[in-house]
């Protein structure tokens, strides 16, 4: 996946807003809270960070083509990084993504999610 895509994909969710900041990464947001970054990989190839829940965390964990998140997972926060943009893994990032949009939101207040018009589920849909 290219910056582009994952741009269009985070931007197909409903309340987000999108910034570049952190040394030029793509962060988007929904409520104000950060769900998924394009960028900061050591070797400059695209790289995607996503929060998970703890299960995925460790299974993604020990799976190739993904590392714990820099920065975050160090300080015990849920968060993995792809690593392998081959493009062979494209369709389980958008999975991934989506399940970080959905937990971000979940995490915001019933009030709030009503504000920006989000229509959330508590289980994902796959």
């Amino acid at each position: 996946m290219r910056y582009e895509e994952f741009n269009q994909f985070c931007g197909s969710f409903a309340a987000t807003t999108h910034v570049v900041q952190w040394g030029e990464a793509h962060v988007w947001k929904v409520g104000g809270k950060v769900f998924a970054i394009g960028g900061w990989s050591k070797d400059k190839q695209p790289a995607f960070t996503f929060k998970t829940s703890p299960l995925n965390f460790d299974f993604l964990s020990d799976h190739e083509g993904y590392i714990p998140a820099p920065y975050f997972a160090s300080r015990g926060m849920k968060w993995i990084q792809q690593t392998d943009t081959t493009g062979k893994l494209d369709d389980d990032l958008k999975y991934y993504l989506s399940e970080s949009y959905r937990i971000v939101a979940l995490g915001l207040s019933k009030r709030k999610r009503q504000e920006l018009g989000i229509d959330i589920e508590l289980k994902p849909k796959r």
